[in-house]
């Protein structure tokens, strides 16, 4: 069956066309114009429309990069239905390598929007309505927050059964299934009808080599599930059989004082597990940070600098400890030493 035109902001992309659109996105004080760029590939055949997004906070950068890479891969020659590609969501703050817009407010706490609201909202409310109310599944890219890092992981609503599927055939070891919250993009586009898968990984303001590749391989095993892309052709790739957590906490500083971390991001911790410690200056005084259940450590702070209350080291409970390890291990194995190789060519993507 031929596919449709498809439109962003008045301009149509043909079947089998693809184009870069900009999205209005205000004005700098300088009466300089500011757009969200948005490459749209509509293939041939008809299929779903899926976005894929980055950047909704600015200083989390990876996601541009694996972006950068998945529309670099000859196999969307191919692509049946629409793929809505889009870097750089939150333009203000990743020019000024900061999460938040210019009005201080956190993007992905300002969905659906409004036409009239602020300047976040004004933003959501256009991603919406061009992208997502156009879409039929979604990804969105983030990492951790500034100074902090998260091992590779999905978060999504396993409740919902096209999700988890989506969610086990992304292939990273580590499946979060969290609620929605209030605000997000993830709860805007549920309340669409719209399947959404969240990646996390890495660390904000900085590109992590692991992170990135197995984001890229992670949105081509989506497409490849919703048969957007025909199957690899190539050596079939081991599917991780992920570990599912219900629940995650973080553990906070106890006192103000200098970090000694002891356990690595990925490290497998028992309760009662020594995590770190924090000491004044002196070390006159310190304070051990235990670990209050048995898990993963999926997040952590890479800053030694810590102030009371401080969140150190973000934990998910899991049933069976060292299975989740054992896959933890494998999957830093495997993207460790793999080039990221287009499915019609040798050559790696980089």
């Amino acid at each position: 069956m031929l596919n449709t035109p498809f439109a962003i902001n008045g301009v149509t992309v043909k079947a089998g066309e693809r184009a870069t659109i900009d999205l209005p996105a205000g004005r700098l004080y300088t009466h300089t114009p500011m757009t969200i760029p948005v490459h749209v590939i509509n293939g041939k055949q008809a299929g779903p429309r899926l976005f894929i997004s980055a950047a909704i906070h600015g200083d989390e950068i990876n996601g541009v990069e694996i972006i950068r890479r998945v529309l670099k891969l000859s196999a969307l020659k191919r692509l049946k239905g629409s793929l809505i590609a889009v870097p750089i969501v939150n333009v203000h703050g990743l020019i000024n390598h900061s999460r938040y817009l210019p009005d201080r407010r956190d993007l992905n706490r300002s969905f659906p929007g409004s036409e009239k609201g602020s300047l976040a909202g004004r933003l959501a409310h256009l991603f919406m309505e061009e992208i997502v109310s156009q879409s039929t599944h979604g990804i969105d890219l983030h990492t951790g927050a500034i100074h902090r890092t998260n091992l590779p992981q999905i978060r999504a609503n396993l409740d919902d059964e096209a999700t988890d599927k989506l969610a086990r055939a992304f292939n990273v070891p580590v499946i979060i299934s969290s609620n929605l919250r209030d605000g997000s993009l993830r709860e805007a586009a549920a309340e669409h009808g719209i399947p959404m898968l969240l990646y996390e990984a890495g660390e904000a303001l900085r590109f992590d080599e692991v992170s990135i590749r197995a984001g890229v391989n992670g949105i081509v095993n989506v497409m490849r599930t919703l048969e957007m892309l025909p199957p690899s052709r190539r050596k079939i790739q081991k599917q991780t059989e992920p570990v599912v957590a219900r629940s995650s906490s973080w553990v906070r500083a106890p006192d103000s004082g200098i970090l000694r971390a002891m356990v690595p991001l990925g490290g497998r911790v028992k309760k009662g597990t020594l995590l770190g410690v924090v000491a004044d200056p002196f070390g006159e005084t310190e304070y051990q940070i235990i670990a209050p259940f048995s898990g993963i450590v999926i997040g952590k702070t890479n800053l030694p600098l810590a102030n009371e209350g401080d969140a150190l080291y973000h934990i998910a409970r899991f049933g069976d400890i060292g299975e989740i390890e054992a896959k933890v291990d494998e999957f830093h194995e495997e993207h460790s030493h793999e080039l990221i190789v287009s499915p019609d060519s040798e050559s790696p993507i980089i």
